[in-house]
């Protein structure tokens, strides 16, 4: 049986090679695209990492059930010829988060159905996550209780995949993070785990794996999500400040076989990526910095398009966005604040980047097929891009980049994966 890739990530440090891994939490083709491509070039596996809320057996907010983004990623997969075995599928905060408006017992249910379905669909990195309350319970669980419904979502994954054959999971475990979809308010300072919660963590879920019967499971529990000080708002970045890290960062001494993980690393510059993974946070999430990066990048061709092409399109991506997110708040309404024109500007601009839900949206995509289909075949003069793209200007002008739509756009999220690959090889 072949041995799942990151069993042994806590052993990386000690050979040449990568030292972590990002995580790419992303739904977005293009996204998937730029990584595997970065992947290919780099010589490493592609993390790709869908979320409870993104991707389940009602179909999540993309539409996708588990089995349903394994073959989504195939797919694209198929199309560059990106080999198959050097794709890792990760399930981020499986638990009852989708429906913790239910009592427990029935979103726990509802949470063995989903995880049941990830381990199926070959997903071999799996995130525990059932710290937050259902109906009737307070919002943060004892630490005990989160671990009890861990180690039974566990059992049901050990369960599903027992005459599967294949790739044995690898999981992940505690929640020091934000819910998944991001903060809910802009922020200022962080507080770093304390080391002794992190080991706590650890202890608790040992126990509640033996008792659910899955102490094998544990065994193959590689990484603990824990808070390092990093984060971002709707208008701030918390940078990684490894001095405040320090003791949680010496405490994996006493975690044989595990490394940290590190969520919302998002907007980080590359020499805090670096000194993370130098930290013992070998895993790397990152979603909503590379599809910011692509907005950014369909923003500008939109104002390419229009200058090249004036009156050409009834309506501009950024009018329909504008018209769309308005129309539908639901994926905004409750994050972003302030005045109508403080809203404005986060609905496009937030680093929370909640555009990101709205992409698969019928009229978004129309206008986005519309926007790439306008510039088909066109050659960008440099001047614009150097005007509408000035980050991927340079790489223009070397020949790295073809001055046409979509590698402009594969580009600017290449930019960011630039920066979590280099920092993972150290």
């Amino acid at each position: 049986m072949q041995e799942n890739y990151l069993i042994d990530i806590a052993r990386w440090s000690e050979r040449p090679g990568a030292r972590g891994i990002p995580s790419i939490c992303s739904a977005h083709p293009l996204v998937i695209e730029a990584a595997m491509l970065r992947a290919r070039r780099e010589g490493t596996p592609v993390l790709i990492e869908a979320t409870c809320n993104q991707v389940n057996q009602d179909g999540g907010y993309t539409g996708m059930t588990p089995a349903d983004f394994t073959r989504f990623v195939g797919a694209i997969a198929h199309r560059l010829d990106f080999p198959r075995d050097r794709i890792l599928l990760g399930g981020d905060h499986l638990g009852p988060n989708p429906w913790k408006h239910l009592p427990a017992e029935k979103a726990m249910a509802k949470a063995e159905t989903m995880i049941e379905a990830y381990a199926k669909a070959g997903f071999t990195k799996l995130h525990l996550d059932t710290s937050m309350g259902c109906a009737g319970e307070p919002i943060a669980l004892p630490d005990a209780t989160t671990a009890a419904r861990a180690a039974r979502l566990a059992a049901v994954a050990e369960d599903a995949i027992r005459d599967r054959g294949g790739i044995l999971p690898v999981y992940i475990i505690g929640t020091e993070v934000p819910i998944p979809g991001g903060a809910l308010e802009e922020l200022d300072v962080l507080e770093v785990t304390a080391p002794e919660a992190a080991i706590e963590t650890v202890r608790v879920h040992r126990e509640a794996f033996k008792e659910a019967g899955a102490a094998g499971a544990f065994g193959r529990v590689v990484g603990a999500v824990v808070q390092p000080g990093v984060e971002f708002g709707n208008g701030n970045v918390i940078a990684y400040d490894r001095s405040k890290a320090a003791k949680l960062s010496a405490s994996l001494r006493r975690l044989e076989g595990m490394v940290f993980e590190a969520h919302s690393t998002d907007y980080q510059t590359r020499e805090a990526i670096r000194e993370l993974v130098a930290d013992g946070f070998a895993i790397l999430k990152v979603g909503p910095g590379l599809t910011f990066a692509l907005r950014e990048a369909l923003y500008g061709l939109d104002q390419i398009a229009a200058f090249l092409f004036p009156g050409t399109r009834e309506r501009t991506l950024g009018e329909v966005t504008e018209a769309v997110m308005r129309e539908e708040p639901v994926y905004w309404g409750k994050y972003y604040h302030g005045s109508a024109d403080e809203q404005r500007i986060q609905r496009h601009f937030s680093y929370s980047d909640r555009i990101r839900y709205y992409w698969p949206h019928p009229k978004m995509a129309a206008a986005v097929d519309e926007l790439m289909a306008l510039l088909d075949g066109v050659t960008i003069p440099e001047t614009l891009i150097s005007q509408f793209l000035a980050g991927s200007y340079a790489r223009v002008r070397d020949g790295e980049v073809a001055p046409q739509a979509k590698p402009l756009a594969l580009a600017a999220i290449d930019a960011v994966l630039q920066d979590y690959f280099a920092a993972c090889r150290l």
